[in-house]
């Protein structure tokens, strides 16, 4: 039988020890894509949903997500972030919100898991915002686009288009 990684020598769960690790820059992007119906985008621009701004809400969640993700998700490292963004951009040719988000550290282990959490956050607090007019509203294609830094360096999905490319960077 194979030996899985993740428990000790009695079978117990463990964390990746990233002890012996060095702490270098870390950069992750994650998005998905909620999708609603036609007049529900409508109400979001117009400002018209009765909770309210749906997507200043969503954004304050997606990066409260990041921060929580080692909270949600079992032997994640707790990670001091040095950045976490969300972007929500309607798409009306997609039927529905895009969502990006950007987590970065400078640490021994990637915030992968902290960009994908927040990009599900930041989408299951607009569903949650529009479910008392659209109760189709969905979370779909929930996805890693960006990982830099660590020993593994950069990847990249194919065909990804990143929404901060050209934004100046703070010192």
């Amino acid at each position: 039988m194979k030996k899985l990684s993740h428990l000790d020598p009695q079978g117990r769960a463990r964390m990746v020890d990233v002890g012996g690790k060095p702490a270098t820059p870390r950069t992750a992007i994650a998005s998905a894509l909620v999708r609603m119906a036609p007049g529900t985008l409508d109400l979001i621009a117009t400002g018209d949903l009765p909770k309210g701004d749906a997507l200043g809400v969503a954004r304050l969640a997606g990066i409260q997500g990041a921060k929580w993700t080692p909270h949600l998700i079992p032997l994640c490292h707790p990670l001091a972030l040095d950045d976490a963004a969300v972007l929500l951009v309607p798409d009306p040719a997609a039927g529905g919100i895009r969502v990006h988000t950007r987590v970065s550290t400078r640490g021994p282990t990637g915030v992968e898991m902290e960009a994908l959490t927040a990009a599900a956050v930041a989408g299951l607090t607009v569903i949650d915002m529009v479910k008392a007019v659209d109760r189709t509203a969905g979370l779909d294609v929930l996805r890693l686009e960006l990982k830099e830094g660590g020993k593994s360096g950069r990847w990249i999905r194919e065909g990804f288009v990143d929404p901060w490319a050209g934004e100046a960077e703070t010192p």
